[in-house]
C-alpha cells in the first residue's frame, strides 16, 4: 500500500547525507541538491531543502537568485549576514527566525563576515568563529508572488524548552508564529531542550520531517538519534521526543504534498 495512505517512519543517519565541501564550506543535503541528484531523495512533503552548512569567517554565499521557494534559515552558531535585491541588509544569529520569500525573484547572499556592516546595520569586530545554521526551502502555494523578508527575535520563547512555531502559513498558528511564511499547509517547530529528560511531543500531520540539530534524543518507537539524523514520518505523529543531553530539533509539519494533497 502506498505511504499516503498508511503511516510511515523512516530514519535517515546524518552520515548518510550528500555532501559539499570546499575550503570554505562544509554543507551536508538531506536531499538532492546542486550537483548531488538522487531520483528517489528530492523532498518530504513540501520540504524541498534540508542544508546544514559551516561556512567560515570572511566567507560564504555570494549574490545568487532565487525564485517561488519559501526560505527558512536558523542559525545554530555564530552569526550570518543577509544581504538582498529588496534592500534587506542585518545579520541573523541564534534565536533570530528569519524568512526570505522569492517569488518572482531575488537575489541575495548570505556570508560570515559581520565586522564588514557598518554599525547601524549591526557590524561588529572581526571575529574567527565559524558560521553554523540550517536552511530549509518549502513550496509555496502558488508562483509569481511578491519576493517578501521577514525576522524576529524568538530567544524567550526558546528559553521554555517547549515545540516553538517559528515560520508558519497553517491557518492554526497564526496568533502564535514568528514569521509568516507563503505556505498554508506548512509550519516549522522548534525546541530548545536544556537538559536530559526534557520532553516534547510531535505534531500529527501527513508529513513531518524531524531533524536533530544539536545534541541527542530519543524518539518514541524509534530510539535513539543524534546530531545530523532525519526522521520522516508519513501520516502519524504524536510520538514523544526525549532529551538524552542538551539538544535542538527542528520539526517540519506539513500537510500537502508537492502537487496537491
Amino acid at each position: 500500500m502506498s505511504t499516503l495512505t498508511t503511516p510511515h517512519i523512516d530514519v535517515h543517519r546524518g552520515g548518510d547525507r550528500m555532501k559539499t565541501r570546499v575550503a570554505w564550506l562544509d554543507s551536508k543535503h538531506s536531499f538532492s541538491f546542486g550537483e548531488h541528484y538522487d531520483p528517489e531523495n528530492t523532498h518530504h512533503g513540501l520540504l524541498l531543502v534540508n542544508n546544514e552548512d559551516i561556512v567560515l569567517p570572511g566567507q560564504g554565499f555570494d549574490t545568487h537568485p532565487h525564485r517561488d521557494m519559501e526560505i527558512v534559515t536558523w542559525v545554530l552558531d555564530g552569526s550570518l549576514v543577509h544581504q538582498d535585491s529588496l534592500g534587506h541588509a542585518g545579520i541573523v544569529y541564534p534565536g533570530l527566525a528569519q524568512r526570505m520569500s522569492a517569488g518572482t525573484g531575488i537575489l541575495h547572499s548570505e556570508k560570515n563576515d559581520s565586522w564588514r556592516l557598518p554599525p547601524a546595520q549591526g557590524g561588529t569586530a572581526e571575529h574567527t568563529e565559524p558560521v553554523h545554521f540550517v536552511q530549509m526551502w518549502v513550496v509555496p502555494d502558488e508562483p509569481g508572488l511578491t519576493p517578501g523578508y521577514q525576522q524576529l527575535e524568538i530567544d524567550d520563547e526558546l528559553a521554555g524548552g517547549g515545540l516553538v512555531t517559528v515560520a508558519s502559513g497553517l491557518p492554526r498558528y497564526r496568533e502564535r508564529a514568528a514569521i509568516a511564511i507563503n505556505s498554508t499547509h506548512s509550519a516549522l517547530h522548534v525546541a530548545r531542550m536544556p537538559e536530559p529528560g526534557a520532553t516534547v511531543g510531535l505534531p500529527e500531520a501527513l508529513f513531518l520531517h524531524l531533524f536533530v540539530a544539536r545534541g541527542q534524543v530519543r524518539m518514541e518507537g524509534t530510539g535513539t538519534l543524534y546530531a545530523g539524523d532525519a526522521v520522516r514520518l508519513t501520516r502519524t505523529g504524536g510520538q514523544r521526543i526525549v532529551a538524552e543531553v542538551p539538544s535542538e530539533i527542528l520539526v517540519w509539519e506539513m500537510h500537502a504534498r508537492l502537487g496537491g494533497r
